[in-house]
């Protein structure tokens, strides 16, 4: 057989491994930005089986864009023990308290950080469904295409994950939320949408309205200001981080005390 055979089998034996093992996880964490990213990291370091599906074939989220393209983002002191968990570096800035970091080793190291620890990150897959039980309602997976077919219109049956939490880190348009405030009424999930920015207050906000929403989901960084109509911060992502961490301990626990 010729290299490029061997190539394209070697790729789908591989491939379809990952699919095989990946068809059920601990927690699947829906967006690559940087609370699914940081979630992942905390999970994965907990021995649980955790899974990063992004639409994109980028992670990151709004972090390359940094504050109107310029390369550079906001942590506050609250953050750093994070960034030094990732081993990102950081410099004080020109107002106390306030320290910068370069987006792209932002975006890079939270992603190697998620990989090391044991994670896995698959980019070019949406969420367009979830699975639901009822009686008590729960989620109880995702149902997965790959982003292509999507943009290209066609009529594609999708394929499963199952897993024992789901993590909405889909940034501003909480795309998982939304799912269940329109196709699962009995969820009784609303999306009030965020409001105007007020940095100082949202931060704080989002990290403390971080955690479950329903039974088997859980909501992490704007996802969070979405479902709960909270203030947006800008390029600073402080909040960001800590709500992924948050996110973890929050599946962590429940994970922890449900029955075996």
């Amino acid at each position: 057989m010729s290299l490029e055979s061997h190539i394209t089998r070697v790729i789908w034996e591989e491939a379809s491994r990952d699919w095989v093992e990946l068809s059920s996880c601990d927690v699947v964490v829906v967006g690559a930005g940087p609370s699914g990213l940081t979630a992942a990291k905390y999970l994965a370091e907990k021995g649980l089986k955790t899974l990063v599906l992004e639409r994109r074939l980028s992670f990151g989220g709004g972090i390359g864009g940094g504050g109107m393209l310029l390369h550079k983002a906001v942590v506050d002191e609250r953050g750093l023990g994070i960034l030094m968990d990732f081993n990102i570096r950081y410099k004080p800035s020109s107002i106390r308290g306030l320290y910068v970091v370069d987006t792209a080793e932002l975006t890079a190291k939270l992603a190697a950080g998620a990989l090391d620890a044991g994670a896995k990150i698959i980019p070019g897959i949406s969420v367009e469904d979830v699975i639901v039980r009822y009686n008590p309602f729960r989620v109880q997976g995702v149902v997965v295409e790959w982003s292509a077919v999507q943009f290209s219109g066609l009529h594609v049956d999708p394929l499963f994950i199952e897993s024992k939490a789901v993590i909405d880190a889909t940034g501003h348009d909480a795309e998982v939320l939304r799912i269940l405030e329109k196709k699962n009424p009995e969820s009784k999930v609303k999306i009030p949408g965020e409001k105007s920015a007020y940095s100082e207050k949202a931060d704080v906000d989002v990290v403390e309205y971080t955690g479950r929403v329903i039974p088997g989901l859980y909501a992490t960084g704007m996802a969070v200001a979405a479902v709960h109509g909270l203030n947006r911060m800008g390029p600073i992502f402080t909040g960001m981080l800590l709500s992924g961490r948050k996110v973890a301990e929050a599946v962590i626990r429940d994970l922890e005390s449900a029955p075996k």
